[in-house]
């Protein structure tokens, strides 16, 4: 129900975003990746940008685990990724209401906090 374009419309439209060369999509804020394509690897093949993935910056291990135990449908991991606050949507099957939400929520936790003013 969502596709690349959806997330490129989104991300850019977040304050301090700027998009990196890529073959696919790669967002970041403050210098920080917060969603990008999935990069496929298989063992003995080369690499496959996956557009139709976006690799989703989640915060936490907790918040992690309850978006892959919660929806497994939509959300999934690889081995490479152990360790790391990232998860893997699968575009065409969230609707773009819910998109929005991951990819600001992903914004939200990488931006630089706004200095004080006391």
């Amino acid at each position: 129900m969502s596709d690349e374009h959806d997330v490129r419309r989104l991300a850019l439209g977040l304050e301090g975003v700027v998009e990196n060369p890529s073959d696919g999509f790669d967002f970041r804020v403050d210098g920080k990746g917060f969603v990008w394509s999935y990069p496929e690897r298989e063992p003995g093949k080369r690499r496959v940008i996956r557009t139709d993935v976006a690799v989703l910056y989640v915060g936490d291990e907790a918040e992690k685990q309850a978006l892959l135990l919660g929806e497994p449908e939509l959300f999934f991991t690889t081995p490479g990724y152990d360790g790391f606050p990232l998860v893997m949507v699968r575009l065409g099957l969230v609707d773009e209401a819910r998109l929005a939400e991951l990819v600001v929520d992903a914004w939200d936790m990488r931006r630089d906090p706004a200095p004080s003013t006391s």
